[in-house]
């Protein structure tokens, strides 16, 4: 496993959730690349989903697409307003998305002048657009309240994970007007597949990287009571080709999915790299530019090179311990 396995380190344009660069591992398998990058804070038990979404991609097939392309949102980090501004300015001129994401979970002030810097950007430019509020949970239910009143007059169309607790978010969704959507409360769980959000929220926020693949996704999605959205998880180009490949197999994709961090990086591993073009990215099967490789696993210090070899071999022994009789995990995602 570590032996067909490559580290990276790519540098971002703006700072976020606290990081500067991504790292994460490519894994080379007989069907393509996956990507194994789940975050710091993710214990052994989540990163194996993680390895399981790279162990499909690589050794298993795309599943069967009703779709040829996908459309996706823009990302705004939580960024001084300015910056906001010209970040969405730029995911409507050059990239044509229509939906744009915001951060959210500074200061009420610095919220309200983000959103409003979005808002202002897509009026200018004359395009009907949509804006998400994404809090990460990092609000408590009066906080949601107060923020939501004075937000929720920007056009809305949904505020996703407002509150960590979901019995929170289900009274919160019960007392406003605008459509809310969980994230966290769904890759967190111990088990995503007993999730049920009938009468708690809108929207469920399905990460295939987090969930184990497009196979594991498509089963919570199945389960889950309501509408999905696919996100990524600020993946390469080579993560973000799985999570375009699940969104395109749902047979119901009623939102922009939540796919446009590509342009969030300063050089990608790919070339060119999946950013959106006319709002949308197409399903395909991508593979690593090797000068973009070595120069991304250059960057890689030594001590988190082995830090990243442990923590794969660690996750690949989680799955191994709870795979079926003498059957590994590459031969489950083979079929």
């Amino acid at each position: 496993m570590v032996a067909d396995s490559v580290s990276f380190s790519l540098p971002l344009r703006v700072p976020f959730r606290g990081l500067t660069s991504r790292e994460g591992v490519l894994i080379k398998g007989p069907s393509g690349w996956g990507e194994f990058a789940p975050f710091d804070d993710y214990d052994i038990a989540r990163s194996a989903r993680w390895l399981a979404a790279a162990l499909e991609a690589s050794w298993g097939v795309f599943p069967a697409a009703h779709r040829s392309s996908v459309e996706v949102n823009a990302i705004i980090p939580a960024v001084e307003s300015p910056a906001a501004g010209a970040l969405a300015r730029a995911a409507i001129v050059e990239n044509g998305c229509r939906t744009i994401k915001v951060k959210i979970g500074t200061s009420l002030a610095d919220d309200e002048a983000r959103v409003v810097a979005v808002r202002d950007a897509l009026d200018s430019t004359g395009v009907d657009g949509r804006i998400r509020l994404d809090v990460n949970g990092m609000w408590s239910l009066d906080q949601a309240r107060t923020s939501l009143r004075r937000l929720g007059r920007y056009g809305i169309e949904y505020v996703e994970q407002p509150c960590r607790d979901l019995e929170d978010v289900a009274r919160l969704r019960a007392e406003i007007d605008i459509p809310v959507a969980v994230d966290e409360g769904i890759r967190l769980a111990d088990d995503p597949t007993t999730v049920r959000l009938q009468g708690i929220a809108d929207y469920a926020i399905c990460k295939p990287m987090t969930l184990g693949g497009a196979m594991a996704t498509g089963r919570v999605a199945e389960a889950i009571g309501v509408p999905v959205v696919i996100g990524g998880s600020l993946d390469s180009s080579i993560g973000l080709a799985s999570c375009v490949a699940t969104a395109a197999s749902l047979p119901e994709l009623p939102l922009a999915s939540g796919l446009g961090t590509g342009t969030l990086f300063e050089r990608d591993l790919v070339k060119p790299g999946l950013v959106p073009t006319a709002g949308g990215i197409r399903v395909e099967r991508v593979a690593p530019d090797v000068d973009l490789l070595i120069r991304a696993n250059q960057a890689v210090p030594d001590s988190r090179r082995q830090w990243w070899q442990r923590r794969l071999a660690d996750a690949y022994r989680y799955l191994v311990d709870r795979a079926p009789g003498d059957v590994t995990p590459h031969q489950q995602m083979e079929g």
